[in-house]
């Protein structure tokens, strides 16, 4: 299987580890992992902004970047999202376009549906909470595969969020346009996530892992965030 990965654009700004971590898990269960350098932005933030003419051109240079594999990898439910939900949608009637989107895979996707693997081999000997982001809830509907791999770490002390179902309030521009009531939702889940007592918080998109690392960090929480692909790259 020629397995593609997408790295997107906030993880490949501010989180190449993420990239890598997903590389490193994939490696060691025996695949090869291609980085077609010529992949840019997937357009959802166009598109979810009101520019479907802009997101177009975008949406077209990824179809054909990532067409001749087998599969595609992302560490981001809302970009997986804007190609699987959105791009069918943008491109009504087109094979190709159809072909791509539902061989776009999040991570935990890849894993337990397509590879069939629960236990990637990781140990990671410390407490971790999990918040499911909106975009792998409800849209992709991850349900708890992310949970499952998170089980099977040998080591981890994986304890419940309490409201995990909730926004954060990030939402992308949502939390530029609407800053009291992202405020009022990050409050929330920052409460949430103290009661847990857990040195960290991981979650499947580091953008809204931005949001909620913010705000912890404004109260001087001990929590700090991690990408749940880092976690499952320990060994």
């Amino acid at each position: 299987m020629r397995i593609a990965l997408f790295i997107t654009c906030v993880n490949d700004s501010l989180y190449p580890r993420t990239g890598i971590a997903v590389t490193r898990i994939l490696e060691r269960l025996g695949h090869t992992v291609e980085f077609p350098a010529s992949q840019t932005c997937c357009g959802q933030m166009h598109a979810n902004s009101g520019f479907a003419a802009m997101a177009g051109p975008l949406v077209d240079h990824f179809v054909a970047t990532f067409a001749e594999f087998d599969a595609v990898v992302a560490p981001s439910g809302s970009c997986v999202a804007m190609v699987r939900d959105q791009y069918p949608r943008m491109r009504p009637g087109d094979d190709t376009v159809a072909a791509v989107a539902t061989k776009t895979y999040e991570l935990s996707e890849l894993l337990v549906d397509v590879l069939g693997v629960t236990d990637v081999g990781a140990r990671f000997p410390h407490r971790v909470t999990y918040h499911p982001t909106c975009h792998g809830l409800r849209l992709l509907r991850l349900g708890d595969k992310p949970m499952r791999l998170l089980r099977a770490v040998r080591d981890i002390d994986l304890v419940e969020l309490g409201g995990a179902d909730e926004c954060c309030g990030f939402g992308g521009t949502f939390a530029l346009k609407n800053p009291d009531v992202s405020a009022a939702m990050l409050a929330d889940k920052c409460d949430h996530i103290d009661v847990t007592g857990a040195e960290l918080l991981v979650a499947a998109d580091n953008s809204c892992l931005t949001h909620i690392g913010g705000g912890l960090s404004r109260r001087a929480a001990a929590t700090r965030v991690m990408h749940y692909a880092e976690v499952l790259a320990h060994d």
